[in-house]
């Protein structure tokens, strides 16, 4: 039945998805966030001036950490062994960072968790990084846009 949860099983009990059946694909998926501070907190981030050090690859390194261990995040996603995880860090407006994370795996259920994880980390990130200089900050806009099965 289309219209049957998923992550239920015949008595209604939350379950992990059999996706042993699925063949074998390629997925990407591309999430994005805003996170949104002063303009000289951005223009800080940007310059690698800022009193716990370089944000961006900080950030970076902690979306593709939490990335490689979303099952661990979110009790029902299966474990994948991600091909690829991209971060980019673009300044949108004065005030905002859009974090775009694309992950791609070659398996049998999608990555737009990973992808959405990626970017929460990293927005986070920018927060803890920034915090002690900021006190207007915020994480907004976190969502999926775009994912792909095959090619």
């Amino acid at each position: 039945m289309a219209d049957k949860l998923t992550h239920l099983d015949d008595q209604g009990h939350v379950r992990m998805v059999d996706v042993g059946a699925k063949p074998t694909v390629r997925r990407t998926a591309i999430a994005h966030g805003d996170f949104v501070a002063a303009r000289t907190t951005i223009d800080r981030i940007f310059s690698g001036d800022l009193p716990k050090g370089e944000a961006l690859a900080t950030a970076r390194i902690a979306a593709i950490a939490a990335a490689k261990r979303t099952d661990e995040w979110i009790p029902l996603c299966h474990t994948l062994g991600l091909d690829h995880l991209g971060i980019q860090f673009d300044r949108v407006a004065d005030d905002r960072v859009r974090v775009i994370g694309q992950a791609s795996v070659t398996a049998r259920t999608g990555v737009e968790m990973e992808a959405l994880v990626a970017v929460t980390a990293a927005c986070l990130t920018l927060y803890d990084m920034t915090k002690a200089i900021d006190r207007g900050l915020r994480i907004e806009n976190i969502q999926l846009v775009d994912k792909r099965k095959g090619s």
